[in-house]
């Protein structure tokens, strides 16, 4: 597999198509188009040691229940169960970004972190956009006063029997992560 070249097709603020062609592993030559947060000609020569945003797992020990969103999202045209997560602004940490985001679509603060995963990708097929899972201890009375124009999110607290019956709703829509990280609570607790 070799890359040959690759081609910006949008100048977006926040997301970005690109055409690459290249010469898959028999010496063919194809052509393929994916979305990225780069704003650069050639995101690929970048590498990806930084995540491009952050999605926040928060658990609030005093209520002993995990934080969810319900958000609508335009793409889907509708709403989507999962957690609150943005980007992350530049020189801002993982961390520092993982608390901002919490309050802004929550009005939650938090209190620890519990760990952090290093960049992931959940649709390379699709785009180059990378995430860090940022598990934190949070407080507080849940509020969507903080949210954006653009946002409508309503903060939803689960315990073990009540992220169970969510899994079994067929009328939910999920994030893949959230439904991942649902299912392990459910199973076993804090995740």
């Amino acid at each position: 597999m070799k890359i040959k070249n690759v081609k910006k097709i949008t100048d977006q603020k926040h997301l970005n198509l690109f055409s690459v062609n290249y010469e898959d592993r028999v010496s063919s030559d194809k052509q393929w188009v994916f979305a990225s947060r780069s704003a650069a000609s050639n995101p690929i020569e970048q590498g990806h040691v930084l995540p491009d945003a952050v999605v926040i797992v928060p658990y609030h020990k005093l209520k002993n229940k995990l934080v969810l969103i319900k958000e609508f999202r335009v793409v889907l045209g509708g709403y989507q169960y999962g957690f609150p997560a943005g980007l992350i602004d530049k020189a801002e940490s993982v961390e520092e970004a993982g608390k901002r985001e919490l309050f802004e679509e929550t009005g939650l603060t938090v209190v620890q972190v519990i760990k952090k995963s290093p960049a992931v990708f959940s649709s390379s097929g699709m785009t180059d956009e990378s995430i860090c899972l940022l598990y934190v201890e949070c407080e507080g009375d849940a509020s969507n006063q903080f949210n954006e124009a653009s946002e409508d999110i309503e903060v939803i607290m689960v315990s073990q029997e009540e992220a169970l019956e969510l899994l079994n709703d067929n009328e939910i829509t999920f994030d893949v992560k959230t439904w991942i990280i649902l299912n392990s609570f459910a199973a076993g607790g804090m995740v």
